[in-house]
Parts: C-alpha cells; sequence; structure tokens
C-alpha cells in the first residue's frame, strides 16, 4: 500500500514577474514579463507530494471568485482530493524574481487566514499559511505530524518532523527529528540536537526558486512515510529541491519520482 498524506494549508494563486534584477526601496524597475501559476505552500506541497506517488488530501481554503478556479488547476491536475472551505477572497501572492533566481514575494492571505480547525488523522503535514489553531487541532490528531515552519513564527506544537531553513530555525527549532536547509549547501538532519545525516544538492542553473522549500519539503516527508532511511530520504529531498530551483514556478517545478531517481542516478 502506497503513502497516505493529508496536507493542511494555504492555497493561492501566484502572479510571478520575472525582472533582469529585484527592485530597490522606492524603486521601480521595468521590462518584466508576467506569469500566473497556482500555488500556496499547503498546496504545492500537496503537488509535490502527489507527483512523488503519495496519495494526497489536501484540506484548505480558497474564495469564491474567479482566482479560485485558477489556483486549484495543480491540485485537480495532480488527482490531490480536495477538501475546500469557500469563503472570502482566493489567497495572493506576488513573487519577484531576478535572473538569478533569487525572489521576493509578499503575500495576501485571504480565504487562507478565514480556514478552520479540522481534525485530520493519519501522517498530516502543515505549513505557516494557516491561522495557529489550524496547525495545533492537525498536531493533535496526526499519528505523524510534520510541520515546515515557514513563514516563520513561534509555534507551541512539537511536530514528529520539523522542517525549516536556517533562517527560520532561529525562530523555530523544537520537534523530535528537524531538517534545516542551507540552500546550495545542502541540508542535515538532527535529533536531540545530533546531526544524524547530511546531503547536498546536485548542481543546477538556478531559474527560480520559489517552490525549492516545497519540493524539499515535501520529498523528505514522502521518503520518510515511505521506509526509506534518514540518509537517503535527505538526499532525495535536496535533489527534489534542487530540480524546482532550476525550473520557473511553483507547482510547474514541482518534479516526479521518476525525476528525482534520474538526477541522482546521473
Amino acid at each position: 500500500m502506497g503513502v497516505e498524506l493529508t496536507v493542511v494549508g494555504s492555497i493561492n494563486l501566484d502572479l510571478v514577474l520575472r525582472l533582469e534584477r529585484l527592485p530597490r526601496p522606492g524603486e521601480t524597475v521595468s521590462g518584466g514579463e508576467l506569469a500566473r501559476f497556482p500555488g500556496g505552500k499547503g498546496a504545492n506541497q500537496a503537488v509535490a507530494a502527489a507527483r512523488l506517488g503519495a496519495s494526497v488530501r489536501m484540506v484548505g481554503a480558497v474564495g469564491d471568485d474567479a482566482f479560485a478556479d485558477e489556483a486549484l488547476v495543480g491540485l485537480r491536475d495532480a488527482d490531490v482530493d480536495t477538501h475546500l472551505t469557500r469563503v472570502g477572497t482566493t489567497g495572493v501572492a506576488m513573487i519577484y524574481v531576478d535572473a538569478a533566481g533569487e525572489t521576493e514575494i509578499a503575500v495576501a492571505p485571504g480565504a487562507n487566514a478565514q480556514l478552520h480547525p479540522q481534525r485530520v488523522e493519519g501522517a498530516v503535514l502543515c505549513q505557516l499559511e494557516v491561522p495557529d489553531a489550524v496547525i495545533a487541532e492537525a498536531a493533535a490528531s496526526a499519528s505523524f505530524f510534520a510541520l515546515n515552519a515557514a513563514p516563520a513564527r513561534p509555534v507551541s506544537v512539537v511536530p514528529d518532523l520539523l522542517v525549516v531553513n536556517q533562517l527560520e530555525h532561529e525562530v523555530v527549532s523544537a520537534g523530535k527529528l528537524v531538517a534545516v536547509t542551507y540552500g546550495a549547501d545542502g541540508a542535515a538532519l538532527f535529533e536531540q540536537g545530533r546531526e544524524v545525516a547530511r546531503a547536498y544538492p546536485p548542481r543546477v542553473t538556478v531559474v527560480d526558486g520559489t517552490a525549492a522549500g516545497d519540493a524539499f519539503t515535501a520529498c523528505l516527508v514522502v521518503s520518510l512515510l515511505e521506509g526509506r532511511d534518514r540518509q537517503e530520504s535527505l538526499e532525495r529531498a535536496c535533489a527534489a529541491g534542487a530540480l524546482a530551483a532550476s525550473r520557473l514556478g511553483a507547482q510547474p517545478s514541482l518534479p516526479t519520482a521518476a525525476e528525482v531517481d534520474a538526477i541522482l542516478s546521473a
């Protein structure tokens, strides 16, 4: 039987503006190209997990507006089972991406901020783009609870798996197993403060780093749930993150299990 995972989190429409360079405060940079992609950290991770072979259920909220259909396209295409609350307006992320793949992101959470706590069972993955009460309820009812603490803020739960980048780790550090990412310098797994695994991403040309962390998180969770050992799971997660960073957009960039296998064997 394959991995079953419930993702409780955000669903957004991403408005992505590609620029030669990012603007400084008060500066206007022209010559950009605009694209629209389904996004939101929750939806990104749900789609990523599904492409990696998991059977995925997504719990989230969108508005009753024109943006909702666009925001849900990726989930539907990945055959994710969606359990949606319709309220307010659909969340929107404004994303600037420069020629080196660096990003600046601002989010209007919309319906995501109005998602109500729900009991969920089995393996559950959350992020911090929904209210604290939603996260606490998910953690209380899950048999395995993974938390990607992004965007970082203090939380009261202690997940089975915490995933953070180096800066987020300064804000949130409690987890039974903690994965810390260091960008091009790879990632490490810690248990009770002791490093138990370390891995490095394959070399790629970075195009857009928007969903690299989401690909990493989903792949690490799915790999561990598949019963892979920690070192292999971390290596696969680093490969998935690198593949996502080599492509434009959030959900369109997320790799399949076969693509992860291929880059690791290259």
